[in-house]
């Protein structure tokens, strides 16, 4: 799932509802749920241009009875300045719209009320920690159960004079881990198992692993402790929900009635909800609801559909209606319209198809976005081979020259004009622990688009604390740039894998 940057905030209003149903809490034992992640407006990505197409406020798409569950994502550092994580939900709440003093963490408190008008008819908001870009590493079970806490305690049900959303208390988290390792994860969820085990409310544990199994990051987390839903990335992979030869929903079935430590866990089929949300695996809507109605007939694990994301559903024609229809066994697919609007009580709702007629899409963090327009970057210095582990090598180019790429799967060529580069004096501190004393806040970037993973990263090369022949740290997917984003910061990391802290001016701009 992919991490955006902030586009300017605007103000939308709520969806006329037709009819109005009755809040039903919700029952995770069902096998018609319908979960769709909300944070990363993946349709402006796509749809720069297209404003009406954006992410709306959270409480937009609470207006019916379609969606069941809404991860907010994400939260992409842990281990932040002062000691507190960071949240990104793009262009409603970021960094960019006010921060807790002595630290990076976005203030969204203005989301409370939504957050608790959705919770009001019978949904559960949780919140995604990870994503592609994610800043998500443990040092130790030790440092993973301190962790735990201070999630409890920010947006869960402890207490702290630092509530990222206001007195809103979420209802669960979700592992969207598609980095680093997976040490210390099995400490950090039985923690929040044991924090909530003495409250009368019901938090909820989920994970979205790659379809592959067992998940690189995941797999031995969830072999190791109880989660209640997996949303399973059929996906940007060759077990895809496209490619019905390799779909193994019963190997997860398998792994759901006997290894996981929860017999009763739900497996979902996690799918984009536009052929612009992800670089591969997309069916349409009918399709999907197809294939969920006959797992659903055939496993007994099987508990709904998520969809990455909210902001594509709506734009495509509303999506989610025609999934949670065949789910349930409604009606079919909405009609379009001039302008979305939310379904009537029997189900049925009329959107705009949105058409972006742009070679640029976007997918979930952690999961490859398809085809990218080239982009423009000027360079500050001389050629510099980066590599990203596993990826092709990518060639930094001088000034007035065009980056291509020179191994590997071939590479869209980057024309150097518009973007340019700022360095920043080299950090002394860090906000994780370890030394950075030294540590050039980055040398020289690489901007590279490799169709073989799809995905465009920033190559930040640069000394890196107690490792020889300097560093290497991957940032940013490819939506950062593209579409006319202002800012987007440039970070080295120690031995450690901890952020060094930069002054404001280290980064890339447009």
């Amino acid at each position: 799932m992919v991490l955006l940057r902030r586009f300017s905030l605007l103000s939308f209003g709520l969806v006329a509802i037709a009819g109005v149903l009755q809040a039903v809490a919700f029952d995770n034992s069902r096998n018609d749920n319908l979960a769709v992640y909300w944070g990363q407006n993946s349709a402006g990505a796509v749809n720069a241009g297209d404003k009406t197409s954006w992410q709306k406020p959270l409480a937009t798409y609470c207006q019916d009875d379609v969606i069941d569950v809404i991860p907010l994502s994400f939260l992409t550092v842990f281990f932040g300045a002062g000691g507190k994580p960071e949240i990104n939900f793009s262009n409603t709440c970021s960094s960019l719209d006010g921060i807790f003093p002595g630290t990076n963490l976005a203030n969204c408190q203005s989301m409370a009320a939504d957050i608790k008008a959705c919770q009001a008819k019978g949904k559960i908001i949780t919140l995604s920690l990870g994503g592609a870009t994610g800043n998500a590493v443990f040092s130790s079970d030790a440092q993973a159960e301190t962790f735990a806490e201070t999630v409890w305690n920010l947006f869960l049900g402890g207490t702290s004079s630092t509530r990222p959303l206001g007195d809103a208390v979420l209802d669960g988290i979700d592992l969207d881990i598609e980095g680093g390792s997976s040490s210390g994860y099995a400490a950090f969820v039985k923690k929040i198992r044991s924090l909530a085990s003495g409250s009368s409310k019901k938090y909820y544990v989920t994970a979205a692993p790659q379809c592959p199994f067992p998940d690189a990051f995941l797999g031995p987390v969830l072999d190791a402790t109880e989660f209640d839903a997996i949303y399973v990335q059929f996906y940007n992979n060759f077990c895809s929900n496209a490619n019905q030869g390799s779909f193994n929903f019963a190997t997860w079935d398998d792994w759901a009635k006997n290894k996981s430590p929860n017999k009763n866990v739900k497996i979902y089929i996690g799918a984009p909800a536009s052929n612009s949300a992800a670089g591969s695996g997309y069916v349409d809507a009918a399709t999907l609801g197809s294939l969920a109605q006959k797992v659903k007939s055939q496993y007994s694990s099987f508990g709904g559909v998520m969809l990455w994301d909210a902001s594509q559903a709506y734009a495509n024609g509303r999506f989610d209606v025609t999934v949670k229809n065949a789910l349930t066994g409604g009606g079919g697919a909405p009609p379009p319209s001039s302008s979305p609007s939310a379904p009537t009580a029997s189900g049925t709702a009329s959107a705009t198809t949105q058409t972006t007629g742009q070679s640029v899409t976007t997918g979930t963090s952690g999961s490859p976005p398809a085809t990218q327009k080239p982009m423009t970057i000027k360079s500050t210095g001389s050629s510099t081979g980066a590599h990203t582990p596993g990826s092709p090598t990518s060639t930094q180019a001088t000034e007035s020259t065009t980056t291509t790429h020179t191994t590997g799967t071939p590479m869209v060529t980057l024309t150097e004009t518009s973007m340019t580069t700022h360095r920043s004096a080299n950090p002394s501190s860090t906000s994780g622990g370890g030394s950075c004393a030294g540590i050039p806040a980055w040398d020289k970037t690489a901007v590279s688009f490799d169709n073989q993973r799809e995905r465009v990263l920033i190559a930040i090369v640069g000394a890196m604390c107690g490792t020889a022949g300097g560093g290497l740290r991957m940032m940013s997917p490819k939506d950062l740039l593209a579409f006319g984003l202002t800012w987007v910061p440039v970070y080295n990391y120690n031995a450690g894998g901890v952020r060094c802290n930069l002054s404001t001016d280290a980064g890339i701009d447009r």
